[in-house]
């Protein structure tokens, strides 16, 4: 275990990455997702280090979420709240959309992880998965992702702040760690960008996050022209109509532990 003492709260930012779409559904009815894997560790490993404290924990991530709209409706309550353990994702839904003006996207993202690193103990950044090796057409979002990368990196220099890398692991190519939709991350995707954190944060590895999961048995053609037919039905239609629409699909939904609350319950 590392050194420096267990942390007693956590608070996290984000977009449907941190939400944790499309992870298991716990009993409160909320995808589980790797932000509250995290919180279950810390609060394990903070009742192993004694003195009675309860660990606490608010994810105020909302799907769909623009860095802009991140900070404007997340960044107050985040410093507010005043965890010791935060963690922040955010950029990639803007990468994604047309016309992205990366130096806004730099500069919110920029301003915002200012703002937690004061008062957090510890700021946890992401570098987002590679998505030309995995994406149809994620080439052409190759460029600005690395630009984003950079950015991330040079934030990661500073006293307090861990970048974890997703970029560079090729395990996450795997459909499997990728849910039905092909855009959010399954359980054990999930659970390895949990690991990834945790390990990040120097507590004892539990297995290999960075290990190829066993080969796959080969997919035929006709199943996989099913499969992208109602890919494309159930998750590309709908997200092409809310985009030329001027919708999302996190309008209106609150996030699901605004405030820092005893976890687990």
């Amino acid at each position: 275990m590392h050194e420096t003492p267990a942390f007693r709260s956590m608070v996290a930012l984000g977009d449907s990455f941190t939400e944790g779409m499309c992870d298991l559904v716990g009993p409160d009815g909320h995808f589980r997702g790797w932000a509250d894997r995290v919180a279950e560790r810390l609060a394990v490993e903070l009742a192993a280090a004694g003195g009675g404290a309860e660990f606490r924990y608010a994810n105020l991530a909302v799907r769909g979420k623009l860095i802009g709209q991140i900070a404007d409706e997340q960044g107050d309550a985040a410093v507010a709240l005043g965890g010791e353990l935060v963690t922040l994702a955010g950029g990639l839904n803007d990468v994604m959309r047309p016309g992205c003006d990366l130096d806004h996207v730099e500069r919110t993202l920029g301003e915002l992880a200012e703002r937690l690193s004061t008062g957090a103990r510890q700021l946890v950044l992401f570098y987002s998965v590679d998505p030309s090796r995995r994406m149809r057409g994620g080439a052409r979002l190759l460029p600005q992702t690395l630009r984003l990368q950079r950015f991330v990196g040079e934030l990661g220099k500073r006293d307090g702040v861990t970048v974890v890398d997703l970029f560079h692991v090729p395990a996450f190519d795997d459909p499997r760690m990728w849910a039905e939709d092909r855009l959010h991350f399954s359980a054990e995707g999930h659970r390895r960008v949990a690991e990834a954190v945790l390990q990040a944060l120097s507590y004892e590895p539990s297995f290999d996050w960075r290990e190829p999961l066993p080969p796959a048995a080969p997919v035929g053609r006709v199943t996989k022209l099913r499969a992208d037919l109602r890919w494309l039905r159930i998750h590309v239609w709908p997200w092409l109509v809310r985009r030329v629409t001027g919708k999302s699909s996190g309008d209106g939904r609150p996030a699901k532990r605004p405030t820092l609350e005893r976890f687990p319950a």
